[in-house]
């Protein structure tokens, strides 16, 4: 009789204890975004009970009332296009942050963002559409920015963690200017209403502007969630994912171009903001661990919550009406950066 084998089991054995920790982990994130949703759609400036968000959902009612029509033409279009806005720009900074083996590395951080931005804003001078033409300009800023970055940070050795932020804070520092340059130039009136979209505006969502970002970024999500077990293996240096078989090159340009697409794609629609990348992929690696298998789905559901919270806070907080959102994960994310950068050079 063969013997089984210790090695075959103990594969098996991990293999379900995996399957078992994203299950029960995408479960308990599903039911926090569905939370989130519930509070979204209940509370805003005109306020609404919970039995008549179930009628506004459910056609309870045959007559079309105010509060169905701010539910079903505001609110849960505002609500869905946080959630894709949250867990695009998450998985950004944690895609980052595994490549550049980084914790700080973060889409806003490094510039990205605020190339994306330039982008846009050319996109919008030359006339073009919000999609495609407004999108593929902010791309094309995205990967120039990302371009910069890595040129300037890159030395004979591989790319270090003082440099590269040094690098990112330049060229963001840089991007503001050409923004302010090309607001304080143009005569275009649109250009001059893009000030509150670039603080990150979610004010302006539709069905329609939800439709075409779930398009652009699940085939995104697809790519980066079948590149988990490479981004494992980038976090233990260059050399060991060599020897395991891993084209360091091309999985790096790969994950760099699909995540400097998600980013653009993002900011196309809903302008800045920052630190969501940095905020959600540390506190689920605190919880989770760092097995990007099950942080990438976390980081998909953690952040689409917190970017829906957000935005509520961002709805009710103030008086004089609803402040853009971005200010809001700036006030959020900005303290966590400095605390990080404490102590990683401790």
């Amino acid at each position: 009789m063969t013997q089984p084998d210790p090695q075959a089991t103990s594969i098996r054995m991990v293999g379900s204890q995996l399957t078992w920790r994203i299950t029960l982990t995408t479960g308990v994130l599903l039911a926090t975004l569905a939370g989130a949703l519930v509070l979204s759609l209940t509370f805003g400036t005109t306020g609404s009970s919970l039995d008549a968000i179930w009628d506004s959902l459910t056609g309870g009612k045959e007559t079309v009332t105010v509060g169905q029509t701010i539910v079903w033409q505001i609110r849960l279009p505002r609500a869905l296009l946080a959630a894709l806005v949250g867990a695009a720009l998450s998985l950004g900074g944690l895609v980052f942050q595994a490549i550049l083996r980084n914790p700080l590395a973060e889409p806003y951080i490094l510039g990205i963002s605020g190339g994306s931005a330039i982008g846009a804003i050319l996109g919008i001078l030359l006339g073009l559409s919000r999609f495609p033409g407004v999108s593929v300009t902010a791309f094309a800023g995205s990967m120039a920015t990302l371009g910069v970055v890595l040129i300037l940070s890159t030395g004979q050795s591989m790319l270090k963690k003082d440099s590269l932020l040094l690098a990112g804070v330049m060229v963001n520092a840089f991007c503001s200017a050409v923004i302010l340059f090309l607001l304080s130039l143009t005569q275009d009136a649109r250009l001059h209403n893009v000030i509150f979209w670039l603080m990150g505006d979610l004010s302006l969502a539709d069905m329609h502007q939800v439709g075409i970002l779930t398009a652009m970024l699940l085939p995104c999500f697809v790519v980066v969630f079948l590149s988990a077990h490479v981004m494992n293996l980038l976090l233990m240096g260059k050399e060991t994912a060599q020897v395991l078989g891993i084209n360091i090159r091309r999985a790096t340009l790969i994950l760099l171009v699909v995540t400097s697409f998600i980013i653009s794609a993002t900011v196309a629609q809903c302008g800045l903001l920052g630190f969501v990348g940095l905020v959600m992929p540390h506190l689920l690696r605190l919880i989770l661990g760092s097995d990007h298998r099950l942080l990438v789905p976390a980081c998909v559901l953690g952040g689409g919550t917190y970017m829906m919270l957000c935005d509520l806070i961002a709805r009710v907080l103030s008086d004089q009406g609803e402040m853009p959102v971005g200010v809001i994960t700036a006030m959020i994310g900005a303290p966590l950066f400095i605390y990080l950068l404490k102590r990683s050079n401790r």
